[in-house]
């Protein structure tokens, strides 16, 4: 179970997290939902360690290998969708990332740099990435923003099966994606 206790983050006089007390089970998906400028990605954030909260604190995250899909797609542009599969993961055969990219659509595109591809087609390259990594928590800030409908159906299905009894904590404001994916809700509300 990972634990937060009282965490509290302001920037300057604008308070984004106020006593935030949650239990995030693990083996599954946790959906953060609230409004924009609500502090969803600070809350990821400081759950990845990239931001320190104020006070509280955060418990069961020690020693776990954490992944993440970033709001940006933070790939590598100068190599292929394959490669980058494989600069976080080298144990991952070459076929291996080419089954996994083709299974999202990417089969046209698996050895263009990732410069040249499409935005929608980055997302899919960022969201396989998070995924092949060896994880014991994925955090993944609006993974499937700028996907269109069918895209986004197949790709949700694709990291459903992938993260199946996983600890995933995922930021939506699509209230379907949750349900979608099974997700249990953990609602950020404003003060």
């Amino acid at each position: 179970m990972i634990e937060l206790k009282n965490l509290t983050k302001s920037f300057g006089e604008k308070q984004v997290l106020k006593d935030l007390t949650w239990s995030v089970p693990e083996g599954r998906i946790s959906v953060i939902m609230g409004p924009s400028g609500g502090g969803k990605t600070t809350l990821l954030r400081i759950l990845l360690g990239l931001e320190h909260a104020d006070s509280g604190t955060v418990s069961g995250l020690e020693g776990k290998r954490l992944s993440a899909v970033f709001q940006e797609d933070r790939l590598c542009e100068n190599v292929s969708a394959v490669s980058n599969l494989r600069l976080v993961n080298p144990a991952l055969s070459r076929k291996s990332a080419e089954n996994m990219l083709e299974k999202l659509g990417l089969g046209d595109a698996l050895r263009q740099p990732v410069r040249e591809l499409s935005g929608g087609m980055k997302r899919r390259v960022a969201i396989a990435r998070a995924l092949c990594t060896e994880y014991d928590v994925l955090l993944a800030d609006e993974p499937f923003k700028g996907l269109d409908e069918e895209t986004k159906r197949r790709t949700m299905a694709f990291f459903s099966e992938s993260a199946r009894e996983k600890t995933v904590i995922l930021v939506t404001h699509d209230p379907s994606e949750a349900e979608i994916l099974g997700g249990r809700i953990l609602p950020l509300d404003p003060e």
